[in-house]
């Protein structure tokens, strides 16, 4: 490998280490950064994860759902970006596979995912 980019994982190392493990149907929450004006704050972004990409690499991005006022949000977070506060886990999830796009379809008992123990 380049050592270039040797030097380049190994700023992004402690980063890392400081994000919790979590799977696709687990709930977390994401503090995002928000610069408005010259002013900047830290917005919550709770909701299910429904997907990770790229995982174990300096591009890692996972896949965030919510429901809002009735209304479904998703958002894109790349992991490691200085713009992502902290990622906490809130609960863990039961499903039985890495990529749930069917929650962006199912309604009432149907999108609830049950708790892992």
């Amino acid at each position: 490998m380049n050592p270039l980019l040797k030097e380049i994982e190994k700023l992004y190392a402690d980063k890392r280490a400081s994000v919790p493990v979590y799977n696709s149907g687990d709930t977390i929450n994401v503090s995002v950064k928000i610069k408005e004006g010259n002013k900047e704050r830290i917005q919550q972004f709770q909701g299910v994860v429904l997907q990770k990409r790229n995982v174990n690499s300096n591009g890692e991005t996972v896949t965030v759902r919510k429901i809002s006022n009735g209304v479904g949000v998703e958002r894109i977070f790349p992991v490691l970006s200085p713009s992502i506060d902290s990622i906490a886990l809130v609960r863990r999830g039961k499903v039985r596979r890495a990529r749930l796009f069917y929650l962006r379809t199912a309604k009432g008992k149907r999108a609830k995912i049950k708790e892992r123990i």
